[in-house]
Protein backbone atom coordinates (compact mmCIF):
# COMPACT_ATOMS: atom_id res chain seq x y z
CA UNK A 1 0.00 0.00 0.00
CA UNK A 2 1.39 3.35 -0.93
CA UNK A 3 -0.21 6.49 0.47
CA UNK A 4 -0.72 9.57 -1.64
CA UNK A 5 0.47 12.93 -0.41
CA UNK A 6 -0.19 15.92 -2.60
CA UNK A 7 -0.81 13.71 -5.59
CA UNK A 8 2.49 11.82 -5.40
CA UNK A 9 2.91 8.22 -4.61
CA UNK A 10 5.42 7.68 -1.81
CA UNK A 11 6.35 4.23 -0.68
CA UNK A 12 6.33 3.41 3.01
CA UNK A 13 9.78 2.41 4.09
CA UNK A 14 10.59 0.64 7.31
CA UNK A 15 12.67 2.76 9.70
CA UNK A 16 16.37 2.27 9.37
CA UNK A 17 17.80 0.21 12.15
CA UNK A 18 20.74 1.82 13.81
CA UNK A 19 23.39 -0.67 14.62
CA UNK A 20 25.01 0.72 17.70
CA UNK A 21 26.77 -1.29 20.25
CA UNK A 22 25.71 -0.02 23.62
CA UNK A 23 28.47 -0.37 26.13
CA UNK A 24 27.50 -1.08 29.70
CA UNK A 25 27.92 1.88 32.02
CA UNK A 26 31.22 2.04 33.74
CA UNK A 27 31.43 3.68 37.12
CA UNK A 28 34.57 5.29 38.41
CA UNK A 29 35.32 5.26 42.10
CA UNK A 30 36.20 8.88 42.77
CA UNK A 31 37.73 7.98 46.12
CA UNK A 32 40.70 6.55 44.24
CA UNK A 33 41.61 9.94 42.79
CA UNK A 34 43.29 12.88 44.46
CA UNK A 35 41.84 16.10 43.12
CA UNK A 36 44.04 18.38 45.19
CA UNK A 37 41.06 19.74 47.09
CA UNK A 38 43.18 21.87 49.36
CA UNK A 39 44.97 23.48 46.44
CA UNK A 40 41.66 24.26 44.68
CA UNK A 41 39.99 25.80 47.73
CA UNK A 42 39.91 29.58 47.71
CA UNK A 43 38.50 30.08 51.20
CA UNK A 44 38.35 28.23 54.49
CA UNK A 45 38.03 24.46 54.40
CA UNK A 46 35.63 22.63 56.72
CA UNK A 47 37.65 19.96 58.52
CA UNK A 48 35.86 17.03 60.17
CA UNK A 49 37.61 15.43 63.14
CA UNK A 50 36.99 12.87 65.85
CA UNK A 51 38.28 13.34 69.37
CA UNK A 52 39.03 10.33 71.57
CA UNK A 53 40.96 12.10 74.33
CA UNK A 54 42.05 15.58 75.35
CA UNK A 55 45.51 15.17 73.80
CA UNK A 56 43.96 14.88 70.33
CA UNK A 57 43.26 18.62 70.34
CA UNK A 58 46.92 19.61 69.98
CA UNK A 59 46.96 18.66 66.30
CA UNK A 60 43.44 19.84 65.55
CA UNK A 61 43.57 23.42 66.81
CA UNK A 62 46.29 24.22 64.29
CA UNK A 63 43.67 24.04 61.53
CA UNK A 64 41.63 26.81 63.19
CA UNK A 65 44.74 28.97 63.57
CA UNK A 66 45.34 28.48 59.83
CA UNK A 67 41.82 29.73 59.00
CA UNK A 68 39.83 26.52 58.56
CA UNK A 69 36.51 25.55 60.16
CA UNK A 70 36.70 22.54 62.47
CA UNK A 71 33.73 20.20 62.99
CA UNK A 72 34.52 17.88 65.89
CA UNK A 73 32.72 14.63 66.70
CA UNK A 74 33.15 13.87 70.40
CA UNK A 75 30.84 10.84 70.57
CA UNK A 76 33.51 8.58 72.05
CA UNK A 77 34.02 10.85 75.09
CA UNK A 78 30.46 12.14 75.48
CA UNK A 79 30.07 10.34 78.82
CA UNK A 80 33.37 11.62 80.27
CA UNK A 81 32.28 15.01 81.62
CA UNK A 82 35.71 16.10 82.88
CA UNK A 83 37.46 15.46 79.55
CA UNK A 84 34.61 17.02 77.62
CA UNK A 85 34.71 20.14 79.82
CA UNK A 86 38.50 20.44 79.28
CA UNK A 87 38.08 20.09 75.52
CA UNK A 88 35.32 22.69 75.35
CA UNK A 89 37.37 25.15 77.46
CA UNK A 90 40.42 24.66 75.20
CA UNK A 91 38.31 25.21 72.07
CA UNK A 92 36.84 28.37 73.60
CA UNK A 93 40.38 29.64 74.22
CA UNK A 94 41.35 28.90 70.63
CA UNK A 95 38.24 30.66 69.30
CA UNK A 96 39.00 33.67 71.49
CA UNK A 97 42.64 33.73 70.29
CA UNK A 98 41.64 33.87 66.62
CA UNK A 99 38.53 36.02 67.18
CA UNK A 100 36.38 33.11 65.99
CA UNK A 101 33.46 31.25 67.48
CA UNK A 102 32.62 27.86 68.99
CA UNK A 103 29.22 26.21 69.37
CA UNK A 104 27.62 22.83 69.92
CA UNK A 105 25.80 21.27 66.99
CA UNK A 106 23.39 18.48 67.77
CA UNK A 107 24.28 16.15 70.62
CA UNK A 108 27.85 15.12 69.84
CA UNK A 109 29.36 17.78 67.62
CA UNK A 110 31.24 21.01 68.19
CA UNK A 111 32.10 23.54 65.52
CA UNK A 112 34.98 26.01 65.79
CA UNK A 113 35.33 28.86 63.32
CA UNK A 114 38.33 31.05 62.51
CA UNK A 115 38.64 34.82 62.35
CA UNK A 116 35.65 36.66 60.97
CA UNK A 117 33.16 33.79 61.06
CA UNK A 118 30.32 33.67 63.53
CA UNK A 119 27.91 30.82 64.26
CA UNK A 120 24.26 31.75 64.49
CA UNK A 121 22.53 30.17 67.48
CA UNK A 122 19.14 30.63 65.82
CA UNK A 123 17.84 27.47 64.15
CA UNK A 124 16.28 27.75 60.73
CA UNK A 125 13.13 25.66 60.69
CA UNK A 126 12.17 23.86 57.48
CA UNK A 127 10.02 26.06 55.26
CA UNK A 128 10.13 29.04 57.65
CA UNK A 129 11.78 32.30 56.74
Amino acid sequence: MTPKFFGKKTPIKPPLEKKTSIEPRRFIDLNNYDFGEEAMATGPIIRVAEVYRYEDLAGLTEYVYNGDVLLIDYTSIANDELTLRRIINELKRVAKDVNGDVAGVGRNFLIVTPTGMRISRKKIRGGAR
